[in-house]
C-alpha cells in the first residue's frame, strides 16, 4: 500500500508522526514515510496518546479498543496499530479530513 499504512495478520500498522497540543486535531498529510497528525492533546499523562486513539477510530470509522499504540508511546514517532481488518487508511489522506469539529 504504502509506507506508513502496512497490512498485518491483526489489521493494520499505521507509522505515525504525532504534534501534540496542536490547536485542533487533524490530519496534516504525510511527512516522510509517516502519517502527520496534529493532536489538540497535550504530551503529559497520555492524553495527546488519547487524543489521536479518538481521532483515528472515528475517521476510520472502528471501534476505540481497536485502536492501540504498538510503539512509541513517549515520542512523537509511533507505530500505531489498527485491529480492524476490513478498515480503510487511505480515507485518512481524504480531501477533508478533520476532527474535533473542524
Amino acid at each position: 500500500m504504502s509506507d506508513w499504512a502496512r497490512r498485518t495478520a491483526q489489521g493494520w500498522l499505521l507509522s505515525i508522526h504525532a504534534q501534540p497540543a496542536a490547536k485542533t486535531s487533524r490530519v496534516a498529510g504525510l511527512h516522510g514515510d509517516a502519517l502527520k497528525v496534529r493532536v489538540a492533546g497535550p504530551p503529559e499523562k497520555g492524553r495527546a496518546n488519547a487524543e489521536l486513539i479518538a481521532l483515528l477510530s472515528d475517521l476510520l470509522g472502528v471501534p476505540r479498543r481497536s485502536v492501540s499504540i504498538a510503539k512509541g508511546e513517549l515520542s512523537r514517532r509511533k507505530l500505531v496499530l489498527i485491529a480492524w481488518p476490513q478498515a480503510d487508511p487511505t480515507v485518512l489522506l481524504g480531501p477533508r479530513v478533520a476532527g474535533n469539529g473542524s
